[in-house]
């Protein structure tokens, strides 16, 4: 028995799969998950209530209390208290903006967005590099409001200019950015509120109090004026202080610049390290 080869139809050739799906890019990523965390605290009345009021009653009373005792021997002479005092406060809410990023990253940790995420072919670094815009938002608007406030009610005339107060306001934002991730790798690690919050308390409060935010360092107890002269909070306060008022030290932005990036790089690397460990059960 013979077989007869049909030769009029051409040879079937193996169809490819189709590509798989490799998800958007980096950048849309990153671009909806930071409307993703912004979405969240404009809904949440309570978040975005206290976040803006922080800084507010912060500034008021520094300036109502402080402000009315004798300035010390080595305050900068025709500058008023409230001039003195409010880049310290931008720089206090930046501290604040990147504990609250810390917070916020537990809370997606233990809400299951992340275990969600990760079944998808999102990248580990965007929800993080959100996070850190998220601050970086934050921060800005608190900002605003803090210089709003201080210009229009309380009579904030800074001697620098508004481009001087321009790149004081750039600075702390960089700064809080970068504190941001230091917080957020707290956070991939510890994966608990309440140490981070722990945290903000312990170490945060005294380097605020042991720098040159409400006193000039030269007016400190020695000792006191020994760990502010080493603390890189002061270097922030300096050159924000600085630029603001017009006033010698600019020089130290440089210093707070590469602090903030070290702070940044090394807290990075640190939040994606411990933000790809397995999630364990609640």
């Amino acid at each position: 028995m013979t077989t007869t080869l049909d030769t009029s139809r051409p040879p079937r050739t193996p169809t490819s799969a189709p590509p798989a799906w490799r998800g958007s890019s980096r950048l849309t990523q990153v671009r909806i998950l930071t409307g993703r965390s912004l979405r969240s605290l404009v809904t949440d009345p309570a978040v975005l209530l206290f976040g803006l009021l922080q800084p507010v009653i912060t500034l008021v009373v520094l300036t109502q209390v402080f402000g009315k005792m004798g300035l010390p021997p080595h305050f900068p002479p025709g500058v008023r208290y409230l001039d003195f005092v409010l880049p310290a406060v931008l720089v206090d809410n930046a501290v604040q903006s990147a504990v609250q990023s810390g917070v916020g990253l537990v809370e997606d940790l233990q809400n299951g967005i992340v275990a969600r995420l990760r079944c998808l072919p999102v990248a580990p670094s965007s929800l993080l590099i959100a996070r850190s815009l998220t601050t970086l938002v934050r921060g800005a608007v608190q900002a605003g409001i803090i210089l709003l406030l201080g210009t229009a009610v309380l009579g904030y005339a800074p001697r620098g200019g508004a481009a001087a107060v321009a790149a004081s306001v750039g600075l702390t934002l960089f700064i809080s950015w970068a504190l941001g991730w230091v917080f957020i790798a707290a956070a991939a690690w510890l994966r608990r509120a309440e140490p981070i919050q722990n945290l903000a308390i312990i170490a945060v409060l005294p380097l605020m109090f042991a720098s040159s935010a409400y006193v000039p360092t030269a007016d400190l107890p020695d000792w006191l004026a020994a760990v502010s002269r080493v603390n890189p909070l002061t270097y922030a306060i300096d050159s924000t202080r600085a630029l603001a008022l017009g006033l010698p030290g600019t020089g130290t932005a440089v210093s707070a610049l590469l602090l903030g990036a070290a702070l940044a790089a090394v807290g990075a690397g640190l939040a994606v390290l411990g933000f790809r460990r397995p999630l364990t059960p609640r």
